[in-house]
């Protein structure tokens, strides 16, 4: 494996890059040196992740909250000189978690669990809700079990999730959270649980959306150890039924505002379509977004910052601080709506942390064989390996794919992203800032090779 990546290191260097000559042109560094010095050298992604959310915090889609996350975006990115920066609003649903979140178990072995409430969730009101709870190993389970079956009656689904670097098991496992409620509810439930979609074992419970429908009923995540706890009850319960008294009192606030935060890195040439690098600005409310995605706004706009040290590239970058993005990609939806008649020439997102990058993606590897071989030769240095795998990109981007253009999946290792994925530990202290330079430096060259490659990107993506 060492002799694989010291050779593609060796070809990275034989690479003529667009970057040597808009040095030459600016007498600055060229994309290389600054990449490379972003290693040792870089502040500009911590000082974002830091200041956001030591200043802001928690960011709940279309709360005060979100607000002040985009008004504190706006001004690192004026301050930092960024042009055209703006927040543009749109309207969304919005849903609170409410002041009450508890789970305790009544019956046959009373003791009280860790829960919170999913997005989406309808309110049990305040005095709760009391009931038989069944057990489903799986999503499968509950989606054979005979209609009626759950009248009156809690349902508990499970999953068994795993750890993977590149998060896989995360599709897998998901489902339990999307559609278990809503499947229960479609069974006669009258409320649903589920073993928190994570891999940690931490008594912290992971929050996330899940499917909404009509006659919504009371949605929550057990923390895994408490779920765990609860598989032990029913396997020494015999025919005793467990029962469980639930307390959820989120609300629904109706139509607020959101938005998205966009800044620019003008290009020479700035009538050829841009490069677009995206991640989103809210976060959900039990942690303070730094993982996801606080970096992931830090690592984008670090990388446009450092790819204009090495001199004004030739195409403009523009980056994305989607709102909303949480709860139903709204900011995605919203951005792509009002911008749909204005072509990109790719796009990519950093929404997986801040753990270092591994492989590189592209969505034209067959149509633009040498573009691909030169952005993957020209990360392989930073220990970033080449793929065959066809990139389809991050929630962020869906002006790309509604837009049918180029696009670069960065894949960071998710080994420990599920630890800490919608839970209070989404804190600073658990970013490696070693691993968040070696993001910014990955991003930086791929971003300046983009923003300064004359070719047609977007035409040659296979559609």
């Amino acid at each position: 494996m060492r002799k694989n990546l010291l050779a593609l290191a060796a070809l990275s260097l034989s690479v003529s890059y667009s970057s040597v000559a808009v040095a030459q042109h600016s007498g600055a560094m060229t994309l290389e040196e600054g990449a490379d010095k972003v290693l040792t050298a870089d502040t500009l992604a911590w000082d974002f992740v830091e200041g956001i959310t030591t200043e802001v915090g928690p960011r709940q889609a279309g709360t005060e909250a979100e607000q002040r996350g985009r008004d504190w975006a706006v001004k690192w990115l004026r301050q930092n000189g960024f042009e055209n920066v703006a927040d543009e609003p749109f309207m969304m649903e919005t849903w609170v978690p409410g002041a009450l979140a508890s789970a305790e178990i009544t019956s046959p072995f009373p003791q009280p669990f860790e829960v919170t409430p999913l997005g989406g969730s309808a309110s049990t009101g305040t005095d709760g809700i009391e009931a038989e709870v069944v057990y489903f190993k799986t999503i499968a389970e509950l989606s054979a079990a005979p209609e009626g079956s759950l009248k009156g009656k809690i349902a508990y689904i499970s999953h068994s999730m795993t750890p993977t670097q590149d998060g896989s098991q995360y599709g897998f496992a998901g489902p339990a959270r999307w559609v278990g409620a809503s499947i229960a509810q479609s069974k006669g439930a009258v409320a649903s649980v589920i073993k928190s979609i994570g891999t940690d074992k931490h008594r912290n419970p992971h929050t996330g959306g899940t499917r909404v429908v009509d006659d919504m009923i009371p949605a929550g995540a057990l923390s895994i150890p408490d779920a765990l706890n609860l598989e032990r009850m029913f396997a020494r319960a015999g025919d005793r039924p467990i029962t469980m008294k639930l307390v959820l009192t989120p609300q629904n606030r109706g139509m607020t505002q959101s938005g998205n935060v966009v800044g620019e890195i003008v290009g020479r040439d700035p009538s050829l379509p841009p490069v677009l690098l995206a991640c989103h600005i809210d976060s959900w409310w039990n942690g303070t977004g730094a993982f996801d995605d606080g970096a992931g706004c830090g690592i984008i706009s670090a990388a446009a910052l450092h790819v204009s040290h090495t001199g004004q590239p030739l195409r403009t970058i523009r980056v994305l601080m989607a709102g909303a993005e949480e709860v139903g990609l709204f900011g995605s939806i919203a951005y792509s709506k009002a911008h749909i008649d204005e072509p990109i020439a790719v796009a990519f997102e950093s929404d997986f942390g801040a753990d270092r990058i591994w492989r590189f993606e592209s969505n034209f590897r067959d149509t633009n064989p040498d573009l691909h071989a030169e952005l993957a030769a020209s990360v392989a240095r930073f220990g970033v390996a080449n793929s065959t795998i066809v990139a389809s990109g991050g929630a962020d981007i869906n002006i790309a794919r509604d837009q049918k253009t180029a696009i670069i999946d960065l894949q960071q290792d998710g080994t420990r992203y599920f630890d800490l994925h919608h839970t209070p530990d989404d804190t600073l202290d658990k970013i490696d800032i070693v691993q968040l330079r070696q993001n910014v430096a990955v991003w930086t060259q791929i971003a300046g090779i983009l923003a300064n490659y004359e070719g047609s990107i977007q035409g040659e993506v296979a559609q």
